[in-house]
Parts: structure tokens; sequence; C-alpha cells
């Protein structure tokens, strides 16, 4: 959908600050006249090259404000209820490519980065609008401006000419452009969230007297967790309470506070807001309930609430929340009601759901698994988990990071971010929503197969996410990779007292993955026997690690009358120190209270041996993920997307929905995409016309584009050698559709080695995903198919066939010659590039696709349009809505 505005939105300068990015209207004219009456007179040189008069000012303002439509837009940037920087662009009228582009900051606001942050949104609208690049005229002393330039993409140019400088933006979007935009965001958020989980001072409003409630345990919380601020408690009708002196409101306290602690009554949350803005505070912790979680008029509450708090440039988590955690020694901060306060550590955590977030605290403190930060979410109502990967990327106690999640706000940035920060740090998730119950019926098999859960495999393989099942299994894998380093392959070597143990955790680890090779160090598994002393154990143990043939260590130690746990513990933990670089974990059964982690290094103890393995499995995978290069987007060639588009938009015009394979074969072809030639004809004489055009033997099949399943109502005819039989077939064909004549398509008979599937579906929130499997009538019975989201690079087309149950077909299975791989990576990358492009592809199935030694090629194709509305933007630098 053509978009002529800069869609309103809330978004983050770089010292952390919040204005409101969105189009000049009419009514700004008032508040752009201030913005340049303010202004020095060096400033306005600089815009306008001379002094301007009034006159000037008026024309600019007059043009800024104009209605925008294909050939000009603008972007404000308003703070505070003040406009502090516009931007504009005016397309070319001999150069329909190009647009010259104009900003201006106000002085007190620059070094903010907002000018940079309008262009960006101003590049977007230009994008839409076919408009490649921007370019402006800028004096060489205008030395922000050319920076400006310079940091939005690597594509600037600038050429000194006549006392200017030619500067030249591109607008289209690579990796260069990307990862500076990943960057900005970064800064920014960090810059924002500093006052939310490191902040220099406290205040709790709403902590009572009395033991037992939300603010009064949370203000006990944060005094005997040591913070390292001060702290105040807020209450009007106490002097102390929990030992510290209270004071009757927010205004009345001695000194500035960086985050205030909400646990008041919903009712009363936007009046201490308010306060709170009016006091400095830069970040909110809301505990209270009533708002999102609680209908449409909370949901409504809670839209205020983050739009107060935006326009005084406050951070807010919750509402509806447990609060937040910070183990830092520098801060010390546990603003929460949660029972347990686990030990500080490497892992980062975030969780929509308090109770999830009060049992992943639990079974961290039990387990010694040592939290960085724990930030409990709530209703995500501005906080929320983009927000807190942009954070962690650089945060130096944070070595992992665990997620509890519901819902995506934003996927497609999800996907970016999430996957920056897996190739510095483990990313754990736990992600609800699994059941079969939530599958959207579909009439392709591309749709049917794509359940809402598939397009979360899909991201979180890409991104290198490591989704476990459990929170158990969330904090096992994590307290191995919070202090452990990642294994060099998939060789895991057993050591123990416990024979049939150790056939469990070998027979574990095959079915995770894992290889237990034999070695020439010793058996694998090894059984030393049950009353194994100390001494066995150690020498083994080192003899595995300094054998080279293995790339983990798994040690099984069985409590028994005939040994000593303790003393076998003490024994291998100084030979586990000394091998830092080999990654280990250990398990202990039947002794009592047994530690949770051995020696310096921490290696890991666990309850049962397929826990360890578990989490070793998850390591060698993320590991693997993380060795692998990242991709790259392959120039395709025989690409005509202008063409592919008008063929869409015209489809479009006639009201979408499901299209005629003329038109499909015509759009696929637009993008390189190899399908079988066709030939349409309806009647006998004109089917048996089609059938000696195309050459016998040839195929006949049901032109109907709304079925799907066309053989199993015997609508597809193969093999036809000669008119009788093309006849003969045309009148079952008939039959079965219960017309007299149908349309049918008559194809030449091919053949392929093997049959595959691909297809695309588009999703509204995650965008296009591709899907590739094994194809023909095996498609629904074995279900053998693996889907990626767009962008695709060539990793993930490679990916996708090595990952298909039947990918030994595909590589020369008995004997038969193996098919040519490339032309499916081919296909699937260009499938992918038109989803990427013309997202308006509701539903594509290419079902079969035959594959051989000489390529691949689509016998059959199905394709719906449909328009598509508003959807998120992975690019764009914006916070989430409120609502």
């Amino acid at each position: 959908m053509t978009r002529f505005v800069v869609e309103a939105c809330d978004a983050l300068t770089s010292d952390g600050g919040i204005v409101r990015v969105r189009s000049a209207v009419d009514a700004d004219r008032a508040a752009l006249d201030r913005l340049f009456a303010e202004a020095s007179p060096e400033s306005l040189r600089l815009r306008f090259f001379a002094a301007p008069g009034h006159s000037t000012i008026d024309a600019e303002v007059r043009r800024l404000v104009r209605p925008p439509d294909g050939d000009h837009a603008s972007a404000m940037a308003v703070a505070a209820g003040e406009v502090v920087g516009v931007a504009s662009y005016e397309r070319m009228p001999m150069s329909p490519g190009q647009a010259e582009f104009a900003v201006f900051v106000a002085e007190p606001h620059r070094g903010r980065g907002i000018g940079t942050l309008l262009l960006e949104h101003l590049a977007a609208q230009a994008r839409e609008h076919g408009i490649t690049e921007l370019t402006g005229e800028v004096l060489p002393s205008n030395h922000r401006m050319l920076k400006v330039a310079r940091d939005l993409t690597s594509r600037t140019t600038t050429h000194f000419a006549d006392g200017v400088v030619d500067v030249n933006v591109g607008t289209t979007v690579d990796d260069a452009v990307l990862l500076a935009v990943d960057a900005r965001d970064r800064a920014a958020e960090r810059a924002a969230l500093r006052p939310l989980l490191a902040p220099r001072s406290v205040a709790v409003v709403g902590a009572g007297r009395r033991p037992g409630g939300i603010g009064h345990e949370t203000l006990r919380a944060i005094v005997e967790g040591g913070f390292a601020g001060p702290v105040y408690a807020v209450n009007s009708r106490a002097g102390t309470v929990a030992g510290v002196p209270a004071w009757p409101s927010l205004a009345r306290l001695p000194g500035p506070v960086d985050l205030v602690v909400v646990a008041v009554p919903g009712p009363a949350v936007r009046d201490v807001v308010e306060q709170a803005a009016q006091i400095g505070a830069r970040a909110a912790v809301i505990l209270s309930s009533g708002f999102g979680e609680a209908g449409q008029a909370g949901l409504a509450d809670q839209a205020d609430l983050v739009r107060l708090a935006r326009e005084h440039g406050m951070r807010l988590v919750g509402p509806n929340c447990l609060g937040i955690l910070n183990t830092d020694p520098g801060v010390r901060l546990n603003a929460s009601f949660a029972p347990t306060a686990a030990p500080a550590g490497g892992l980062a955590v975030a969780s929509q759901s308090g109770a999830v977030g009060i049992a992943l605290l639990a079974q961290a403190a039990r387990t010694g698994c040592g939290i960085s930060t724990f930030v409990s979410l709530g209703n995500k109502a501005d906080v929320s988990g983009n927000d807190l990967l942009a954070y962690w990327y650089d945060d130096p106690a944070t070595r992992a990071v665990a997620l509890y999640l519901e819902s995506f706000g934003n996927p497609r940035k999800f996907a970016r971010l999430v996957r920056a920060l897996g190739r510095r740090k483990p990313v754990l998730a736990v992600k609800s929503g699994r059941s079969a119950s939530g599958r959207r019926a579909g009439a392709s098999h591309t749709a049917a197969a794509a359940a809402p859960d598939v397009a979360v495999d899909a991201l979180f393989a890409q991104a290198g996410v490591i989704r476990v099942d459990t929170l158990g299994e969330l904090l096992d894998t994590a307290r191995l990779l919070t202090e452990q380093p990642l294994p060099a392959g998939d060789r895991l070597g057993i050591i123990g007292n416990a024979g049939g143990v150790n056939v469990l955790a070998a027979d574990a680890a095959e079915a995770a993955g894992l290889r237990v090779p034999a070695l020439g160090a010793g058996e694998n598994p090894l059984d030393l026997g049950a009353g194994a002393t100390p001494a066995a154990f150690a020498k083994r143990l080192d003899a595995y690690a300094t054998s080279g043939e293995v790339d983990a260590v798994l040690l099984v130690v069985a409590a028994t009358k005939a040994n000593d746990v303790r003393a076998v513990l003490t024994g291998v933990t100084p030979v586990l120190d000394r091998h830092k670089g080999l990654t280990a974990a250990a398990v202990v059964i039947g002794a009592a209270d047994p530690p949770a982690a051995l020696g310096k290094r921490h290696t890991p103890v666990y309850d049962l041996p397929e826990q360890a393995v578990r989490a070793l499995a998850h390591a060698a995978g993320y590991a693997r993920w993380r060795q692998a290069p990242l991709g790259d987007r392959p120039p395709l060639s025989r690409v005509d997307t202008v063409g592919a588009r008008a063929a869409v938009e015209a489809a479009l015009a006639g009201g979408g929905g499901w299209q005629p394979y003329p038109r499909i074969a015509h759009i696929l072809g637009r993008y390189g995409i190899p399908v079988l030639s066709s030939a349409e004809a309806t009647g006998e004489p004109a089917v048996v016309g089609a059938a000696a055009a195309a050459g016998y033997p040839v195929v006949l099949k049901a032109a109907d584009p709304h079925l799907v399943h066309k053989s199993d109502i015997g609508a597809v005819r193969i093999g036809l050698r000669g008119p009788d039989e093309v006849r003969a077939a045309y009148r079952a064909i008939a039959a079965a559709v219960e017309r007299p004549e149908p349309p049918v398509l008559v194809q030449p008979m091919a053949r392929g080695q093997a049959e595959l599937v691909a297809g695309v579906v588009h999703d509204p929130l995650f965008g296009s995903l591709v899907m590739l499997g094994l194809g023909g009538v095996h498609t629904d019975l074995l279900g053998d198919r693996v889907f990626r989201l767009v962008p695709m690079t060539d990793q993930d087309a490679g990916q996708m066939w090595r990952s298909l149950r039947a990918a030994r077909l595909l590589t020369g299975y008995r004997g038969a010659p193996p098919v040519d791989t490339g032309a499916v990576e081919d296909l699937v990358l260009r499938l992918g590039r038109l989803a990427e492009d013309i997202p308006e592809i509701a539903e594509l199935d290419l079902n079969p696709i035959l594959v051989g030694p000489d390529g691949a090629v689509a016998v059959d194709a199905k394709l719906r349009l449909a328009p598509v509305g508003v959807e998120p933007d992975a690019l764009l630098r914006r916070l989430r809505q409120p609502g």
C-alpha cells in the first residue's frame, strides 16, 4: 500500500531522548516559523546560503506544510511540543529517480542525531515512491550536515564545485546501511535504558508500612539488595517505610531521581507518572495492574500512559510486571517483589510473564545460574524485548540472553537484532504457542503447512536462536553457555562409574545430534566401575582432554557405598580448571546436596544425563551456527521487478485472488523462475490441437486456479500418446470437475529424478516465508518441508535442501546421479527475492518441481494475490506504538 505521509511514530535520539517524527501539516506553520525565527544568522546562512528574508522563510514554510504526494514529503521531529527539526525532499522533474533534500535542526538540539533520524525516515518514504537518490547542495563549512549525509549510508558521494558540495545519498538498503542503522539504534537504546537498568537513584511510590504489600516488599528488596545510590520511599501517611524515610510526594524529595517504581492502584498511576516527569525522572517501572490486560478501557489508559511518558522523554517497563533486577556490583538493584533473589552472573533474562519470571529466578538460585539483568516486561507497553536486545549487545556483564516470549511486536526487527547479538552472545528462547490449535487454514500446500509457530521456528533458525521447550531446559543450557567455552565440534567423550547411565547418556547424545566416537585414549563411553577412585577419574579425564579426539566431555559420578563422591569431584576439579578450552559438564547421581558447579570455571553439575546432554547439544549447535558464514544476498540475473510489479498491480485492479496459469507463468518468468511451457485450451478440438503442438506424450490438467489436489479428483492425466487418449482424458477431467467443457492446461510430458515442492506464504507480522519440501503426492503425506523468512541468503538456500529428511535423494541415493542442487538453490533464492519485492504474493505453490542432473522446472503453479496493509518495518528506528 503506497503511503504519502510519513507515519507518525516516537523515536530515540542518540542521547536516549524521545522525539515524535511525523509529516508537517498546515497547523505547524507557526511552530516552523518559530524554528527559523529562533535560529542564529549563521545557521540560517548555512541552510539558505544567504541571510533569508521574511518572504524566503514564508515560502519555505509553505513548501514544508504542502500536502505530501509522490513527489514531495516532509518529516518533522517534535520534542516536548516544540518542533526541533525538519527535513524534506522534492522530486527532480528531469530526473524522476532523484529528489532534492534539505534538513534543518534547532541549534540546542544539534548533536543528538535528529538530522540523521529524519533523513532515515525521509529515505524510507523516497524508496516507497521509486526515488533511489537524495541530492543536495551543502556549503563546505556546514560540517555537521556533511557528516550526517556521510554517516547515513556508504553510498553517499560528494563533489565540490562552484563553492558548494554536491551531496548524493542513496536510498536503497544494503548490508552497510543496516549495520549503520543498527549501530545507531544500539547507542540510542543504551542511553535510553541506562536510567532504567543502571539508575543513580530510585524512588518507590506506593510503599505501604505493612509487610506483604507489593510496594513495601519491592522497597525492602531494593534496600536489602544493597542498591548503590539513594533510595526514597513516597508515602503521604508514613514517616518511614521498611526503615527508609518516607516523603509525602515526589516533588518533596531531597534529590534528583532517575527511576520511579510505581506500586499504586491503577487509577492513580497516571498522576504518579506525571509527577515523575515533572521532577525529571527518566524511567518508571509500573508494577500496578488494571491496564492492557483488563480489556479495551485498560488498553486505552495504557496507551495514554505511554504517550504521557514519551512527551517527557521517559521509558516505561510494564504495567502489570514483576519488576527489574541488575546485579552489577556498581548498581545492585533488585526493584522487584519476586520471592527469590538470584545470584550475580552472566545471564540476562526478559520475560513477558511474571509467574514465569518467578520460576526462572527461583530455579536460577537453586542451580547457581547467575543473572546479570532481569526484566519482567509485563504488558510491554513501551520497553520490549527488541529494546533489551539492543541494550545487551554491548553489556559487558551479559554473556548470554534468555527470553520467555508470548508475542512479537516487530518480529522483522527482532530477527535482525537477535541475529547480530547471536554472533556475540548466545540467545535462548522459550516461545509459548506451539499447539496445533494455532494452525490457520490455507488453500495452498504452503499456507496450510505454515502454522503460526512455523514462522517462529524459521526466524529462530536463521537468527541462531536456541529454542528450548521448557524453563528447565533453558536454564540447563544457560548454565553451560555462560560459564563454558563453546565446543569446537560435536564429538562427546563420556567418563563415568555407572555403566547404565553412561549408555543412556550416549543414546541421548546421538539422538540430539552429537557423536560419541571410539577413542584411541580409551573406550567411549568409558565405565570406570562402581568403586572408581578419584585418581582414576582424574587420570582418564586428563587423557580425554589431551587426546584431541573429543570436543566436550561429560563426567558421570554415581554415589555408591564403595566410593566417595565428594573426593571424586575434588579430584577432577583441578583437571577441569587446567583444561579451560574444553567444554565440560558433570552428572552426579545419588549424592546428597551435590554442588551446582565445580571449580573456578564453574563446570555445571546436573541431576540427570539427559539434562547435560541436551545442554551440550544446544551448545554444539549454536557453535556450528556461529562458525558458519552469515551468507550473502547474491545478485540475480534475469529479474524484471518492474514487469512483475505491473502484472501484479493489473491483477489486483481486477480483484486479485487466485490467478490463471498464464499470468502466473508470466510473473514467475519475470524473476527467472523455471516453469514448464503450457497452453490453455477449452473444448476437444482445441485441446487436441494444443497437444499436437506441444508434442506427444503430453499431460492434461484442469486449469481451475481454485483446485488444490487435482490428482485426488482425477483432474490430472499424464503420458497421453495420441489424439484419442487426449480426447478420453479431456472427457474424464470434465466429469471430475463437473463441467462440460472445462479449460485445461496442456503440457509436454516432463520427467525428473525427484519431485520437490516450493512456495511462498505471506504473514502480515513476520513477512513472507519461502518453503521447500518433498513434492508431488508426498507433500502432505510425509510433511518433509522447511521454511525460511525473507530476506534470504545463499546460506539459507543451501541449508533448506540439506535440512530435508529426503536430502539424500538429491545427492545420489542408491547409485542415482546427484541432481543439480545449485539449480534448487537458485530457484528458492528467486522465490525469496520475488516474495521480498512483491509482498502482495499471499500464497504461491510450485508443486511438483521436477529436479534432475540438468536442472529444475516447476510443472504446476498456484498463485493468490492480495493487497497488503501497513506492516512492521524492519529498518526504521522507532518505538512501539502505544495501544
